[in-house]
């Protein structure tokens, strides 16, 4: 079955600029911006300005330029919010949710850049 888009998600309406954001970057192909509910002191959401619902859906039906450029915005935020390891910051996490397992909760594609602190293990240990 095929992907279907709800133009009226919170950030196709932020897109629009429907709904105000705190914007961290904004490229042709991505706009990032900081969590209203942030879970770490860094935590920017990057998001693509094409509609799409989530990662896979993106990279099989995106452009090559889409892909690069919200690639690209992605490091770019890391790089601004200095939380890159290997230019001396201490790491990050990007997460991306997909469907109703994944807990996605809005259907556009996002991914959260969480830094700033030890975020722990990623998901607890099951025995």
């Amino acid at each position: 079955m095929a992907y279907v888009y709800d133009d009226q998600n919170i950030f196709a309406k932020i897109l629009r600029g429907e709904i105000p954001n705190k914007t961290v970057l904004e490229t042709e192909h991505a706009l990032a911006f900081h969590d209203i509910q942030p879970q770490a002191p860094v935590h920017v959401l990057v998001i693509p300005k094409g509609p799409y619902v989530c990662y896979d859906h993106f990279a099989l039906d995106a452009s090559e330029a889409e892909i690069v450029g919200f690639t690209r915005a992605v490091g770019e935020v890391c790089k601004m919010l200095e939380v890159q390891p290997g230019e001396g910051g201490e790491g990050f996490r990007v997460i991306s949710n997909a469907g109703e397992n994944g807990v996605q909760e809005v259907p556009h594609l996002h991914v959260h850049v969480l830094g700033g602190r030890w975020l722990g293990r990623m998901l607890p240990k099951v025995d």
